[in-house]
């Protein structure tokens, strides 16, 4: 029985990887990519190891995957933040159906710095 419940979580571990790399290939922006890549393939590696993990039961093997998983579920989001919000300061073009862009007027390219948008609300206005 363990065996097969070993088998089930690599497999769909697998499929998610298998998931990113057609969404990869399939989606029309490099936003989209990233969304894409980051949330399946990170579940996909996230669920072999703990399949691995399950396979050898031995503390050593278990306290080193749960460490990997924990390391991959804080930096990939983080790094394909960074890596967005490069991409979109440097200009790189959005799919050309999207519908909204929240940052859009929002960068000042000379410091590089991001308004909330409550900014501008909160701004005393000038008295005459």
């Amino acid at each position: 029985m363990n065996d097969i419940l070993i088998m089930i979580i690599i497999s769909l571990g697998t499929l998610f990887i298998l998931l990113a790399a057609i969404g990869l290939l399939r989606m029309p922006d490099l936003y989209l990519r990233m969304s894409v890549t980051t949330k399946a393939a990170t579940l996909g590696v996230g669920l072999i190891l703990l399949g691995l993990a399950l396979y050898y039961m031995e503390t050593s093997i278990t306290t080193r995957v749960i460490a990997i998983i924990v390391f991959l579920l804080l930096t990939a989001p983080i790094s394909a933040h960074v890596i967005g919000r490069a991409a979109y300061f440097v200009g790189v073009p959005m799919w050309k159906k999207t519908k909204i862009d929240d940052l859009k007027g929002m960068y000042n390219t000379k410091t590089h710095d991001l308004m909330s948008g409550f900014e501008e609300e909160e701004k005393p206005e000038a008295e005459d």
